[in-house]
């Protein structure tokens, strides 16, 4: 809980202004409060379209986006935020499966 909390935390830092793309939306799906980032971020690590969600976030001005609703800090920010979730989380949900195995 702790991770998903800083995660949260730090998306909703990050990505605030990219409320719209392919799988995110302006109601639910979005970095806005931290909540929804929550939810997000926990529906992430199970890989439901986390890379989408990734080239979401990783527009910038190159790759004509509109300030204030597609615009991301750019690509290496998102890529090398989302390649560290999915491996943390992935890393501690394997760790507590092995742990309920043993």
């Amino acid at each position: 809980m702790l991770i998903y909390f800083m995660m949260s935390v730090l998306a909703n830092f990050l990505f605030y202004d990219v409320i719209e793309g392919e799988i995110l939306d302006p109601e639910y799906k979005n970095f806005k409060n931290i909540l929804n980032s929550f939810i997000l971020l926990f529906a992430l690590s199970t890989g439901e379209d986390w890379n989408k969600v990734m080239f979401d976030c990783s527009r910038d001005k190159q790759w004509g986006c509109v300030d204030g609703i597609n615009c991301g800090p750019g690509r290496t920010l998102s890529f090398l935020f989302f390649m560290i979730l999915i491996l943390v989380t992935s890393h501690v949900m394997l760790n507590l499966f092995i742990l309920v195995i043993i």
